[in-house]
C-alpha cells in the first residue's frame, strides 16, 4: 500500500552518483517512461517559492500509484537566521502531504569525522531543525545517506560498479584509477564504463589499461599544470586549465585541482620530516606512477604556500556553494596569481 510507503526522500550528501543513481529509481518506478515523465516534477530550491512546492506536491498521480517531485538544493530556502516561520509552514506541507505523493528532496551535505563521536553530517547533524522533524515523522520520512566513498575505499567502490556491470578491475588497477580521479564517483564511473568496454567485458582491466587510456591526458595535464606553476610559467599555466574545462565540468575538475594540492601538502610534510618517495607509496597509498610525480612536484614548493593554496581552494569550493564568484573564474584567477 502506498500509506505504507514513506512521503518525504531525503537524498543527503555530495555523491552526485549515488544522489542521481536513486532519482532514477524513483523514476523507473512509477512505470513506463512516458507515463513517469507525466508524473514527475523537477524543482530547484533556489528558486522556487513555498506555494510553487506545495501545489507541485499536492497534485493528484495520472494512472500512477503516486506523483514524484525531486527538488534540488531543498533546504536552500529555510537556511540562515529569521526563516522560522518559513520553516514551520515548510514542515507544515510535509506533515499533509498525501501518500499518493513522493517528495524527493537533495540536500548537500559533508562528513566529517571526529573521534568522540564518530562520523557525523557537517549540517544536517542531530541538531540540525530537519533532521529533528525527521526523526519524530515515523515512518512518513526516510533518509538516504549519499556521502562520496573516502580515498581508502574507492578502489572498492570501483570494483563493486565494475561488478555490477559485468566486468573487473584488478585491484591494482582500481587503486591506479583512483589515483587518477580521485573520489569523484560520476567521472570514476564514465572511465569504468570506457574500461569496461575496451576490454570487451572478456578480462579484468589492468593498471596498462587505464594509464592507456584518456584519463590517463588528463592526469598528465593536471601535472603539467602544477608544473608550470612551480616554475611561474603563468601563460602555459592558464592554457592547460582552460584545456581541462573545456574537456570537464567544473566539480569533477576542480576536484582533481583540490586533490592534487592536498597530496602535495602531504607529500611537503613529509618531506620536512625527512622521508622519501618509497614512503609516499606507503604512508599516502599512491601507484609508485603518480608517487614519483608528487614526489618532484612537492619540492617546488614550501610548505606555508601550499597552505595558503589549499586555503584559497577551500574558498573557491565554499563561493561556489553558497552563490559567490563562479569557481571557474575564481580558480582562473588563483592560477593566473600563482603562476605569476
Amino acid at each position: 500500500m502506498a500509506g505504507e510507503k514513506p512521503i518525504v526522500y531525503v537524498l543527503l550528501g555530495d555523491d552526485r552518483q549515488a544522489i542521481k543513481t536513486h532519482v532514477a529509481n524513483f523514476f523507473s518506478s512509477l512505470g513506463a517512461a512516458d507515463l513517469a515523465e507525466m508524473n514527475t516534477s523537477r524543482l530547484d530550491g533556489k528558486t522556487i517559492g513555498i506555494n510553487e512546492l506545495e501545489s507541485a506536491a499536492l497534485a493528484l498521480p495520472f494512472l500512477t500509484e503516486r506523483r514524484l517531485v525531486i527538488v534540488e538544493d531543498a533546504l536552500h530556502p529555510y537556511a540562515g537566521r529569521g526563516k522560522q516561520e518559513y520553516r514551520k509552514k515548510f514542515l507544515d506541507l510535509l506533515e499533509g502531504l498525501p501518500p499518493s505523493t513522493a517528495l524527493v528532496l537533495v540536500v548537500e551535505d559533508h562528513q566529517k569525522y571526529s573521534s568522540r563521536s564518530g562520523t557525523y553530517w557537517e549540517t544536517l547533524n542531530s541538531a540540525h531543525w530537519f533532521i529533528k522533524w525527521a526523526q519524530t515523522a515515523a515512518g512518513r520520512a526516510l533518509i538516504i545517506g549519499c556521502p562520496l566513498p573516502s580515498e581508502a575505499s574507492m578502489p572498492a567502490w570501483i570494483n563493486k560498479k565494475a561488478l555490477e556491470l559485468g566486468g573487473e578491475f584488478t585491484r591494482e588497477a582500481a587503486v591506479v584509477l583512483r589515483d587518477y580521479v580521485g573520489i569523484h564517483t560520476q567521472v570514476a564511473l564514465q572511465e569504468i564504463n570506457k574500461l569496461l568496454a575496451y576490454t570487451n567485458y572478456e578480462r579484468p582491466v589492468t593498471v596498462g589499461d587505464v594509464e592507456n587510456l584518456s584519463i590517463r591526458d588528463r592526469q598528465s595535464d593536471i601535472f603539467a599544470m602544477v608544473d608550470a606553476i612551480g616554475n611561474r610559467q603563468g601563460k602555459k599555466a592558464l592554457e592547460l586549465l582552460h584545456i581541462l574545462q573545456e574537456e570537464m565540468d567544473f566539480i569533477p575538475l576542480f576536484g582533481m585541482v583540490v586533490r592534487q594540492f592536498r597530496l602535495l601538502l602531504q607529500a611537503r610534510e613529509l618531506l620536512d620530516l625527512g622521508r622519501s618517495e618509497k614512503d609516499l607509496v606507503e604512508v599516502l597509498g599512491l601507484h609508485a606512477f603518480v608517487a614519483g610525480k608528487i614526489f618532484t612536484q612537492a619540492q617546488r614548493f614550501n610548505l606555508p604556500a601550499l597552505e595558503e593554496i589549499y586555503q584559497h581552494l577551500l574558498e573557491i569550493d565554499l563561493g561556489e556553494k553558497t552563490g559567490g564568484m563562479p569557481g571557474e573564474i575564481a580558480l582562473d584567477m588563483l592560477i593566473a596569481r600563482l603562476a605569476s
